[in-house]
């Protein structure tokens, strides 16, 4: 930690930082607006509402877990915000429910519009006789098979019940059995891991009654369960049944085996996703209409405390599952497409590497197709000249292309080295499969490094080529993962050198992440662990001292989430001393702006829109040339400057930085997709409904992938 923060920095209080959860549930209200907004297209609303239900339920698997473990090991350690996990956890209950309220009021409006447009959603009740027939004969077919009905009795114990799994709890007595002493209970979990929860009635009409039908109606598989029991329980009168869903901590410690005499990450990894289902149940969800008796049961069950972890639910329980939604054929119903662009460079019919020899190249995903960077593992896997290939792996998605190279690269004996991270969180299974799939070619896959709870998020590839003057080294790095399907979302940067000095840096690194090198030095990249805060206190520190000579001063940062308390601190300082700083956070944001004394020269934006924002952008107007732009892969959050190996790189080419610039300034610029933090910590959607013609940065990415022609002054 550097000097000038421990002795100048102003103190972190309740009165100037945010909670991050709490500023977290901000960022899923913007998102939910979205779905409010009637100017987004009827089926993209439903896509954010499905956005927010699947955000929630990370964040209760994942943060809200936490919190009550810090309850159960009596842990009242606060942050700067000072409030205690009892308190937090009060208010996360309370914001929820009022959000999954609302969540649900959108979404009645949302399914009524749609209505309209002949898309329905239906309950078994409001169909025809033709209809339920049909219904009926596809549960005996296709539902009943897979279906494991689990009575609980003095003989049979209350089932296991999975995480994320959708159930019906049922309660039964037996036909006509007047000396019956009470009712019998039975679950069945609803198999939505092998058949859909949204069923298109149409599918089913044509399959099981031979008339063809058009239109879009869908039954939910929960509804067509249970207007079936009577054939589940044959001889039992069904007395009452009601959906229920829960949420488990899903958190997997990677610290908790530093002790034990087990160092195989692969193992370690493994034994945590088979034990991921089996955490302590963290949210039960329950329609509004359950009993008291069935409410009671299931908590009591399932050992749910209070009724702190139980939400009553108005309509169906989840709503990630509204994503198959979106496969409705009406275009009309959505954004209108988008084809990305190749990248000028790319798209003169010169070699590949060629390309990059002459000029460093930027990519902006997903206005620029990132066809180029699997293009960069597709060309090297097959280049005679190419002799190695190494990446960093972290989320890179189901039958990937730069996985699927990286292979061929091994059958055309290439040495090929990967650093596949398989603690990211929630693809581990995923990154599992492609490892014992890279392992079986032959390819050198490495897990981490040194220390197991350290993840590699670093974006950072290597094609190291023979050529006429000898070995060239060709590097891309990025803000954002290897994967086609994200890059289709997510706004990314990616960049393209063979610079000397990236390269050098480039190889001290993948030697530092497979071999012994913790003293490694880099002369260009700022690498996290080990330089990145420093560095960045460093830079900014340098604006301090020219706005204190009276001179212009700047920093414009542009991340996903701001929380690390000692980077928050340098940046109040930075505005005391008169340095304006632009601040663009898609999600958390722990810094409170526009504080007189403290942060009246700190603005902060939000951008939530068609795209995910997720690039990295670091701005230093005093900065020498080489060190005034710098992207890549680290938020400013604590994970990722002290505890994650993460890659900022720099651009040094000039008119590279003009376009980055040119980024920033649309991004500053935008007003139909942006939120302003004010300084009580809310959030105000600048854009006025009422008009049309707002700028908005995401449809002038789409026309120039850099946005307007004007940098910052």
């Amino acid at each position: 930690m550097s000097e000038a923060v421990q002795n100048h920095s102003p103190r972190l209080s309740p009165e100037n930082f945010i909670n991050r959860e709490i500023s977290t549930l901000d960022f899923q209200e913007r998102v939910l607006a979205l779905a409010e907004d009637e100017s987004t297209p009827l089926l993209e609303r439903v896509k954010f509402i499905a956005i927010v239900g699947n955000n929630l339920d990370e964040f209760y698997m994942v943060r809200v877990a936490g919190y009550f473990q810090k309850l159960h090991l009596n842990n009242p350690k606060t942050r700067p915000d000072g409030i205690t996990p009892t308190q937090l956890l009060r208010t996360i209950h309370e914001r929820v429910a009022a959000l999954i309220a609302r969540q649900r009021r959108v979404r009645r409006h949302v399914f009524d519009l749609l209505a309209k447009e002949g898309i329905h959603f239906l309950k078994t009740r409001q169909l025809t006789d033709d209809e339920r027939d049909a219904v009926s004969y596809y549960f005996r077919s296709e539902v009943f098979p897979v279906l494991t009905p689990l009575a609980v009795d003095h003989a049979r114990p209350f089932p296991f019940i999975s995480n994320l799994s959708l159930n019906l709890g049922v309660y039964l007595e037996r036909a006509g059995d007047d000396m019956a002493s009470g009712f019998e209970f039975a679950r069945i979990k609803v198999p939505v891991d092998v058949l859909p929860r949204i069923v298109r009635l149409e599918s089913v009409m044509d399959s099981y009654s031979g008339i063809e039908r058009d239109g879009y109606h869908f039954l939910w598989m929960e509804d067509i369960i249970a207007d079936h029991l009577s054939e589940l329980f044959p001889g039992m009168q069904i007395v009452e049944a009601f959906p229920f869903r829960i949420l488990r901590n899903a958190d997997i410690d990677y610290e908790h085996e530093q002790d034990e005499d087990l160092l195989d990450v692969k193992s370690i990894i493994e034994q945590g996703v088979r034990e991921r289902r089996f955490g302590s149940v963290v949210r039960l969800s329950v329609p509004a209409e359950i009993s008291e008796r069935m409410l009671n049961r299931l908590m009591s069950s399932l050992e749910v405390p209070s009724n702190r972890e139980v939400y009553t639910i108005e309509g169906e329980l989840g709503s990630a599952d509204l994503f198959e939604v979106l496969q409705v054929d009406r275009p009309d119903l959505k954004d209108p497409p988008y084809v990305p662009r190749l990248p000028e460079p790319f798209n003169k019919g010169s070699g590949f590497f060629e390309v990059i020899r002459k000029q460093d190249v930027i990519v902006h995903h997903p206005y620029d197709s990132f066809s180029p960077v699997e293009d960069f593992f597709k060309r090297a896997s097959r280049d005679p000249d190419v002799l190695a290939i190494k990446t960093t792996l972290y989320r890179v998605g189901s039958n990937s292309p730069v996985v699927n190279a990286l292979m061929d690269a091994r059958d055309n004996e290439k040495q090929v080295t990967v650093l596949v991270e398989l603690k990211a969180r929630f693809d581990e299974e995923n990154n599992l499969e492609w490892v014992t799939a890279l392992e079986e070619k032959g390819v050198h896959v490495v897990y981490g490094v040194e220390e197991l709870p350290v993840k590699t998020h670093a974006k950072i590839s290597m094609v190291v080529r023979r050529e006429r003057d000898g070995l060239r080294r060709y590097v891309h790095l990025g803000t954002g993962n290897y994967n086609a399907t994200t890059a289709r979302l997510y706004a990314d940067i990616g960049l393209f050198t063979c610079d000397e000095q990236i390269a050098d840096d480039a190889s001290r690194l993948f030697n530092r992440l497979t071999g012994y090198a913790p003293d490694t030095a880099y002369s260009r990249l700022l690498v996290a662990p080990e330089y990145l805060h420093d560095a960045l206190v460093s830079l900014i520190d340098n604006e301090i001292a020219a706005a204190e000579r009276g001179e212009q001063a700047r920093l414009i940062f542009k991340m996903n989430q701001l929380e690390e308390d000692h980077m928050i601190e340098k940046l109040y300082e930075a505005s005391q001393a008169g340095v304006k700083i632009d601040l663009i956070v898609r999600g958390l944001c722990c810094l409170r702006a526009g504080i007189p004394g403290l942060s009246e020269n700190i603005t902060v934006k939000s951008i939530v829109g068609r795209y995910l924002e997720h690039s990295r952008i670091y701005y230093f107007h005093n900065a020498p040339e080489h060190q005034q732009l710098y992207l890549g892969s680290a938020d400013l959050m604590r994970r990722n400057l002290l505890n994650r190996v993460e890659v900022v790189f720099p651009i040094l080419d000039p008119r590279i930085q003009w376009r980055v610039l040119r980024i920033l300034q649309t991004d500053i610029e935008d007003i139909k997709n942006s939120w302003l933090l004010k300084s009580d910590g809310q959030y105000q959607r600048l854009w006025n409904t009422e008009d049309m013609k707002a700028f908005n940065s995401h449809v002038l990415y789409m026309q120039n992938s850099y946005g307007l022609c004007e940098t910052p002054d």
